[in-house]
């Protein structure tokens, strides 16, 4: 018997066969887009998404606050260094201290979108994802007046319905180039560094935390310790800090 029939047959025989098979396709559908976690895919097909740029500065970005714990302590680092960064918030974050969100962007830097709560796309749903998108961008868009340009998923994990919402909403995808890997007990101002060396180049993205709500507690002290150590290195080759919106210009 030819293959082709017998499989058909079967099919009809058992339609739990062919709902099987129609929700893996739609499964690998759902998260194939989170093969651009992987760093070294993502930095060779997917420039954008990977942070890089033609500018000759570094864009610094931060992720998971504002958290009126150690925000405020980055905000008064970067006025000392005179450097103005993007902060990619939670939703949730925002809302229990607009006032901070609101003095984010006051101060000069570039409120961003994360979401609304930080859990990883690849196991939430296309109406979840959704949901939880447009709920940020509105609790972000209220709060400061003024639409976010760019979206980063919790952990870098993106999945179809992220990409489509992020469309609807405008939104540009940003991953990162490098990343400290600031969020562990174990990490310090000189680990942070030693991550991030690799990515202190004209036309990168840096991602670091201000807030350690989902990260190992008072973990956010080695980000905070790693921005001089940052700011040594880049004197020496004379390459300045950036936002986003400045580092893909329009």
């Amino acid at each position: 018997m030819d293959p082709q029939v017998d499989r058909g047959e079967k099919l009809a025989k058992n339609p739990w066969l062919a709902s099987g098979t129609l929700a893996g396709i739609a499964l690998v559908g759902h998260a194939l887009p989170a093969i651009t976690a992987i760093a070294p895919l993502r930095r060779r097909f997917f420039r954008q998404l990977s942070g890089l740029s033609d500018s000759p500065a570094i864009a610094l970005t931060f992720d998971d606050g504002p958290d009126i714990r150690s925000t405020p302590l980055f905000l008064d680092c970067l006025d000392r260094l005179g450097w103005k960064a993007t902060f990619f918030m939670l939703g949730s974050m925002a809302a229990k201290d607009p006032g901070l969100t609101r003095e984010v962007q006051l101060r000069g830097h570039e409120v961003a979108l994360h979401g609304y709560h930080h859990k990883n796309l690849l196991w939430r749903s296309p109406k979840a994802t959704k949901d939880d998108m447009h709920r940020s961008h509105e609790t972000l868009s209220e709060i400061t007046g003024r639409s976010p340009r760019f979206y980063r998923p919790p952990y870098g994990v993106l999945n179809t319905q992220a990409l489509i919402t992020a469309k609807t909403l405008a939104l540009t995808p940003v991953l990162w180039t490098a990343w400290g890997q600031d969020w562990t007990a174990k990490a310090t101002p000189e680990t942070v560094m030693g991550n991030l060396s690799n990515g202190l180049a004209p036309g990168a993205t840096l991602l670091l935390h201000d807030s350690d709500c989902t990260s190992a507690s008072d973990a956010y002290h080695s980000a905070l310790g790693a921005l001089d150590l940052i700011n040594d290195r880049l004197s020496k080759i004379a390459v300045s800090i950036e936002r986003l919106c400045d580092h893909f210009q329009s």
